[in-house]
Formats: structure tokens, C-alpha cells, sequence
């Protein structure tokens, strides 16, 4: 006996398919920042662990912009469902100009961590701002696939690939920010109470 599903039930089935795909992958992404972290606790006991270190200002100007993204991402997936390409497309820009802010946020985090005399590598390193910039950079390669991800979303809604109807891509760059989001709050906060 052969079955056929219709349109919509192949549709729900490939959505689901893919939010569990990406699922997977948060988690095994969460492993590896929790693999991070610990290894950052450990860590603290060693002789040469900076004791006052201070995370820098752009750190925290940084999170208020992934906070921003997360926001914005949401916004435009409740436009979409409404069909309202005007603010779709406000939404999405504003996620990706909050998301280049926040790289180039870090970045400046980084050059201040430098103005301080504290380095990331060679013989004027600790082992504590060593492990920043490994956990920072980490996550932003992971934030790296999620702008390429964004801008393949904003190409797709400037073709018209989005409605109210055909969400998909929207929900799951939704998922993978949010999940960046929550994410770098968690580091932020991991970093700030563990120095």
C-alpha cells in the first residue's frame, strides 16, 4: 500500500528536518563552549592567572548588539508572517548592520585588551587572555556563518522567496541568532564572574 503526502506535509516534514539539523548542531556547538569553559576554570588555579583582569568596555557595548540582532531577527520573523515585506526587509538590514557592529565591537575589545599591555600570544601573553581570544574567536566563527547565513536570507527575501506561507529560511536564522545570542550573553557572564 503506497502513501502520498500532500504538499503541506512535505513541507512540514522538510522544516522539521532542517530545525533538527540545526539543533544538533547547536548542541554539539554548546559542547565545545562548555569543553571551553571548563577548561577556563581549571585554568584560574595556575600561578599566572591575571586576578584583576578587567573585561573591556566594547564587550559590553558588544552584547547590547547581539542582543539587538536577537530582537531584530524575531521582528522580522513576525513581519514576514504578516506579509509585510517593508518591514521584513527594514528588519533583517538592521540585524545585519547590528551584527557587523557587534564584530567590530569585539574588535575593538581585543584593541583594547592590547592598550592595557596584555597580549594573546607570544612571550608577553598570560594564559588569560589567551583563553578570551581563543573563546571570542571561536565564537565568532560561529557568528561568521551566521551573517553569511543573514545575507543569504536578505538576498532570498529581495528575490521574493519569503511569505507569510514560506518562512523557513527566516525561522532558521532566527534559531541559529538567537542561539548566538544566548550564546555570547552566556560567555559574557561566564567571563565577567570567573575572572
Amino acid at each position: 500500500m503506497e502513501m502520498t503526502m500532500t504538499v503541506e506535509e512535505q513541507k512540514s516534514r522538510t522544516a522539521r528536518s532542517y530545525k533538527l539539523i540545526l539543533l544538533f548542531s547547536m548542541v554539539s556547538m554548546t559542547m565545545m563552549f562548555a569543553g571551553l569553559t571548563s577548561a577556563f576554570v581549571v585554568s584560574k588555579s595556575r600561578v599566572d592567572w591575571l586576578k584583576d583582569f578587567q573585561l573591556p568596555t566594547a564587550f559590553y557595548w558588544s552584547t547590547l548588539a547581539i542582543i539587538g540582532c536577537s530582537a531584530t531577527f524575531h521582528l522580522a520573523k513576525k513581519a514576514i508572517m504578516k506579509d509585510d515585506q517593508g518591514k521584513t526587509t527594514l528588519f533583517l538590514l538592521t540585524t545585519l548592520a547590528l551584527g557587523i557592529l557587534f564584530v567590530v565591537l569585539q574588535f575593538l575589545g581585543f584593541r583594547q585588551i592590547v592598550d592595557q599591555g596584555y597580549f594573546f600570544t607570544g612571550s608577553g601573553s598570560s594564559i588569560t587572555t589567551t583563553f578570551l581570544y581563543v573563546v571570542t574567536v571561536v565564537h565568532l566563527i560561529h557568528l561568521a556563518g551566521g551573517v553569511l547565513a543573514l545575507l543569504i536570507i536578505i538576498y532570498n527575501h529581495f528575490k521574493q522567496k519569503y511569505n507569510s506561507s514560506q518562512t523557513l529560511g527566516i525561522e532558521l536564522g532566527a534559531m541559529y541568532w538567537h542561539f548566538l545570542d544566548i550564546l555570547w550573553v552566556y560567555l559574557f557572564l561566564f567571563l565577567y564572574f570567573f575572572k
